[in-house]
């Protein structure tokens, strides 16, 4: 599949009706396409949490299966550079449009056969194998699908806009979180907890498909941006962009992955290990701790793009760095609350720590995609993107359930935070600040 002549020229000429149109197509789907993404893959986090231990690794201690279904959990998250690498290929070469469709089947087909995976009671070790397996062809989708996502609507809109148009493919994120915890928190509270546990779990995962049906629908009447196909016409497209970007801007793709770190590795423990972290607490239940995380992702849905949209007037890194401050000032009251407080606060400590994640998730899809020209702008942002997953989110759950056991305090957990918001706060400093640039003229990227 290529990017035709008439799609080239249908995107470039487009009139203003048209591009309003376009525009308001490609932030539905950057949107609704990312929610599907991060549907699926909330829901596997969830399930690491509450379902997989016992049944995928019933033979293993509390401790261990906690231990082996975050460690399947974090397979995803090394996969996620691959897919960046993949997919950033031909999305600076097909284009975004096609890109992104192909990664929407892969990640609701794979989440589909999650939902129809018998346990290791029935087929043994091969259980926990194809989980495996499934989870490194998530990864891969979701390492190819964010950058396509963001792109598609960044570069179809207002310049002076892009932090809050690229912020639809990141509301995508809690609205996914809404509505995978939002169905557990359902099943867990309406089902007995063997049904819950035997087949309840599965439903969410086997609804997938239907999701998967209404993101194509929408993804097919798009065109190609128009960023990318000047650059189709220009006959600027790099055979080999991957390699390019990595040669030519390898600096920015560091430091995307860097400042990554306060936003990512955080947002996994307030949003999964905190589900097995506070339950150890015998009077608290999943139901209660799902709630608060479900609390905490719907107002996420109005403070990213709040955020997004005033890093459009003040700037990307003046936002993004009073997030990361606030994470780190947050760690250690955080863990305080959640060992020795009741309800209410507990409840208020997931909802707050969801705040300080808005103020970066939110400019952060701008941030980082303007940080890299058109022709490698697929590739270069989906690899600073992803490749944070590796050692800042994926190992985050298992990290901090080993510093918890070997130190006996989650007080190791909050030094932990701290460390990731110092590297952060030294990554936004040193990448420069393009949120009033042009990002079509390449003459910006000069060095």
């Amino acid at each position: 599949m290529t990017l035709g002549d008439n799609e080239v020229t249908q995107s470039v000429q487009a009139s203003s009706g048209d591009r309003r149109v376009q525009v308001r197509r490609a932030a539905l789907a950057g949107s609704i396409g990312t929610t599907i993404e991060w549907y699926d893959f909330f829901l596997y986090n969830t399930a690491a949490a509450l379902v997989f231990p016992h049944l995928f690794f019933p033979a293993s201690s509390s401790y261990a299966g906690v231990m082996q279904s975050f460690a399947t959990y974090a397979v995803g998250f090394a996969a996620r550079p691959i897919g960046a690498a993949i997919f950033g290929h031909w999305g600076d070469r097909l284009g975004r449009k096609a890109t992104l469709i192909v990664t929407l089947l892969l990640m609701g087909l794979s989440s589909a056969v999650v939902g129809l995976l018998p346990g290791a009671a029935t087929i043994g070790v091969a259980a926990p194998l194809i989980l495996v397996l499934l989870r490194l062809v998530q990864g891969i989708a979701i390492g190819g699908e964010w950058s396509g996502s963001v792109l598609l609507a960044m570069e179809w809109g207002d310049q002076r806009r892009r932090g809050l148009l690229a912020s639809f493919a990141q509301v995508g994120v809690p609205v996914g979180l809404v509505l995978g915890t939002g169905g557990m928190t359902l099943l867990s509270a309406t089902l007995s907890p063997d049904a819950f546990a035997s087949w309840g779990w599965r439903i969410p995962f086997l609804l997938s498909l239907v999701l998967v049906a209404i993101g194509l629908v929408i993804r097919l009447r798009i065109l190609e941006t128009p960023m990318f196909a000047a650059a189709v016409a220009a006959k600027r497209t790099s055979k080999a962009p991957v390699k390019d970007v990595v040669r030519h801007h390898w600096r920015e793709i560091l430091l995307s992955a860097g400042l990554r770190f306060s936003e990512q590795m955080p947002f996994y423990l307030f949003t999964s290990y905190v589900l097995v972290y506070v339950v150890h607490r015998p009077e608290f239940s999943k139901t209660f701790v799902l709630n608060a995380v479900l609390v905490g992702a719907a107002a996420e849905l109005l403070l990213i793009p709040l955020f997004s949209q005033l890093s459009d007037r003040i700037g990307r890194k003046q936002v993004y760095l009073t997030g990361a401050v606030l994470t780190g000032i947050i760690a250690f009251p955080y863990f305080t609350v959640l060992t020795h407080s009741g309800h209410a606060m507990i409840f208020l400590a997931v909802i707050v720590s969801l705040v300080a994640h808005s103020m970066q998730y939110g400019p952060q899809a701008a941030l980082i995609g303007e940080s890299f020209p058109t022709h490698l702008r697929y590739g270069g942002a989906g690899l600073g993107y992803q490749l944070a997953s590796v050692f800042a989110g994926g190992p985050a759950p298992l990290l901090a359930t080993w510093l918890l056991h070997i130190t006996g305090t989650p007080y190791s957990i909050s030094i932990y935070i701290v460390a990731s918001v110092v590297v952060t706060v030294l990554c936004v400093i040193a990448l420069p600040d393009r949120s009033k640039a042009n990002i079509d003229d390449v003459g910006v990227y000069a060095r």
